[in-house]
């Protein structure tokens, strides 16, 4: 049940299809609606432990679990034999872990992975720390192939480093603003830097002397001056998002500075979208000399307060879309590192989102993923543990 502990963000426009709120049924079977937030609870289940700053997590087409940790090795768990003893690929000798947010950031298979046994991941590379996005085929790290780098040498932090395939086939990557405090080169609101930006291209084909394409709908590729690789911008550090793959919209948890934290959802006609930093932190007005007049900013579909939450970072999870819990689907599941909440929030029929807490994950929640059957498991980063997640429906006592 909500405790109330924060607020829904401002001004909303976004409107919900049913298809978010209800499951798509079988012939002759009702629609399963949407269960109240009130009525949802989380329940994790530790099914691993031992890992090493464990910092992502991917579901694979054979049921396999590939757990990113920080320093580089990545581990295959399957819910059958449970957490395999060695790494099944380790990039460590490519990996600048100087920094307690540099290292091994983010994996994903490619929407072809049964045939190619392709990866892609994001990291920041030895000697200096730049954002790195490469592929390579799972257990053959010599193959790899670097795609796209960003500098990002002169501090150690906000480096975001999601990796994730839209329904379209296109990979989107999760990008900081530089590092330190105070957007220290004004990145966010700069279109001529890949620096607080979520980027979208096609790796399927190479252009010219890149080996990558920028889709033709991507929102900046006639503005003079802007990097063409850009679908969003105006970000901090953007540690965790996901896609959903029932519209093929992005939620995105943006980590803030001193005073808000901040969940985003941007569907694919919103391309383009300004998320607000510098110019804002959540909401509010955080340095007037980024804002420009005439500019429209898209508001936080949830943002919560540190000095009320005892929060500090929030973790982007996902919209659940699996099978065991029909009552939450359409239901987006996040957390935050320091006080573990699980925030729920979901979109309204008529417009707006609704919120509410709804139990807690173990301590120290780093990401989120989702298996092959659509179901949640959540990392904790220095207890170095796999839980998976479950989502109960739990209906109010009947009435006598």
């Amino acid at each position: 049940m909500s405790r109330n502990r924060w607020r829904p963000a401002g001004l909303l426009v976004l409107v919900l299809s049913a298809l978010l709120l209800t499951s798509v049924p079988a012939a002759g079977k009702p629609h399963t609606r949407a269960a109240p937030l009130a009525e949802l609870t989380v329940v994790s289940e530790q099914v691993a432990s031992g890992l090493r700053r464990p910092i992502g997590i991917t579901g694979l087409p054979d049921g396999r679990m590939l757990i990113a940790e920080k320093d580089g090795t990545v581990r295959s768990y399957h819910p059958d034999t449970g957490l395999a003893p060695e790494p099944v690929l380790d990039l460590s000798a490519r990996i600048d872990t100087s920094d307690n947010e540099r290292g091994l950031l983010g994996i994903t298979p490619a929407p072809n992975f049964t045939r190619t046994g392709m990866l892609y991941v994001a990291y920041t590379s030895l000697p200096d720390g730049a954002l790195t996005l490469a592929r390579l085929p799972l257990n053959a790290s010599e193959r790899l192939q670097v795609l796209l780098t960003q500098e990002h040498s002169e501090y150690g932090n906000h480096n975001g480093g999601q990796v994730a395939f839209g329904r379209e086939g296109y990979l989107y990557w999760s990008l900081g603003d530089g590092g330190h405090a105070n957007d220290p080169f004004k990145s966010g609101q700069d279109l001529g830097t890949l620096l607080g930006k979520i980027v979208r291209i096609d790796v399927n084909r190479a252009c010219g002397a890149r080996p990558y394409c920028v889709p033709t709908d991507n929102p900046f590729v006639r503005t003079p001056g802007a990097r063409p690789e850009i679908w969003v911008y105006g970000l901090r550090n953007p540690w965790r998002f996901s896609i959903d793959p029932a519209d093929n919209s992005l939620w995105i948890g943006d980590v803030g500075q001193g005073l808000i934290e901040e969940v985003n959802h941007i569907r694919p006609a919103q391309r383009g979208a300004n998320l607000g930093w510098s110019c804002r932190e959540g909401t509010p007005v955080f340095d007037e000399q980024q804002c420009r007049p005439g500019v429209k900013y898209t508001d936080p579909v949830f943002e919560y307060e540190h000095f009320m939450t005892e929060g500090c970072s929030v973790i982007g999870g996902f919209v659940y879309r699996g099978s065991r819990t029909p009552e939450a689907r359409g239901t987006y599941i996040a957390s935050d590192y320091c006080n573990t909440a699980a925030f729920a929030v979901r979109p309204k029929p008529g417009g707006g989102y609704e919120s509410a807490t709804i139990g807690n994950f173990p301590t120290q929640p780093t990401a989120f993923g989702v298996d092959v059957q659509g179901e949640l498991y959540v990392l904790s980063d220095y207890p170095g543990w796999l839980n998976r997640v479950r989502i109960e429906h739990v209906p109010p006592a009947t009435a006598r």
